[in-house]
């Protein structure tokens, strides 16, 4: 395995290599969901490429950019373990310049859910995701159905910007008690990791109503409160794959999406029905 600090040595690197490529950015900490990206792409693509960044433009003031996971050396061990042909390292000084050119979000589909009580993240994801994507030029990037509003938003720049490369969306990992894998589950003590599984659990409930029949979305969002109170619960939403409000629950464009604090820790879960 190559391992790679510096973003023109990379590109410099890839630009002439012939075999299709496939890439994984993620943010560290890798867990079971980085490592089903990882072999996603592995199965796909004859060169796998694997970045890892704690990108500031997505962090707030306050947020939790100076204690976010770091585990390096065993993220560069898992790496190795799964295959990886090549692991970008790169800093934050290579990665940002003074007086940077910077990617808006939608105004609308930037600042709604994770965006309304985030805004500018969505910028920051965007941003930076361009920028590691013209650095390595992948045939394919692999992204997590887990942050679902940042897929579609990727999904859409791609489209938008008319960027050659195929996005593909991969199925969120869970613990064996439910709860979707996440560096910052680090985070929750054993009684917060209790109150987490009603994040689960109300999705769970969400999808035994659809095997019912119950389609209708309004109702479907009391009973999965119902299942979460109380926790701080930023946003029950039912939507079609455009990320569009919809009435009742359309089989197969639907996801269904919660973000909810426990303790200090922001959860996001989702599942597609």
């Amino acid at each position: 395995m190559k391992i790679i600090y510096d973003p023109l040595e990379l590109q410099e690197y890839l630009k002439n290599r012939s075999e299709t490529i496939g890439f994984v950015p993620t943010m560290g900490a890798l867990h079971e969901g980085h490592i089903s990206l990882i072999k996603k792409a592995r199965e796909q693509n004859e060169l796998v490429v694997v970045s890892i960044f704690v990108n500031p433009t997505q962090f707030l003031k306050g947020e939790d950019l100076d204690s976010y996971p770091s585990k390096n050396e065993a993220d560069t061990k898992i790496c190795k373990l799964a295959n990886v042909d090549v692991l970008f390292f790169p800093t934050k000084e290579g990665m940002y310049l003074n007086d940077e050119v910077s990617l808006l979000a939608p105004k609308v589909r930037g600042y709604v859910l994770e965006g309304a009580t985030r805004p500018g993240h969505f910028n920051g994801v965007l941003t930076v995701v361009i920028k590691l994507l013209n650095i390595v030029r992948p045939t394919r990037a692999y992204f997590g159905k887990k942050d679902a509003q940042q897929l579609n938003l990727i999904m859409l720049m791609v489209k938008h910007l008319f960027m050659h490369v195929e996005i593909i969306p991969v199925d969120t990992v869970r613990d064996s008690d439910g709860l979707a894998k996440s560096s910052r589950n680090v985070y929750l003590s054993p009684e917060e990791r209790v109150e987490a599984l009603k994040i689960s659990k109300s999705l769970h409930e969400a999808s035994k109503l659809v095997s019912r029949r119950e389609l209708n979305s309004r109702q479907i969002e009391e009973k999965m409160r119902e299942v979460l109170a109380p926790l701080e619960v930023a946003y029950v939403a039912i939507l079609n794959r455009e990320f569009e409000r919809i009435d009742e629950i359309q089989i197969g464009n639907t996801v269904i999406l919660v973000e909810a604090v426990v303790g200090r820790t922001r959860l996001l879960d989702n599942i597609w029905v």
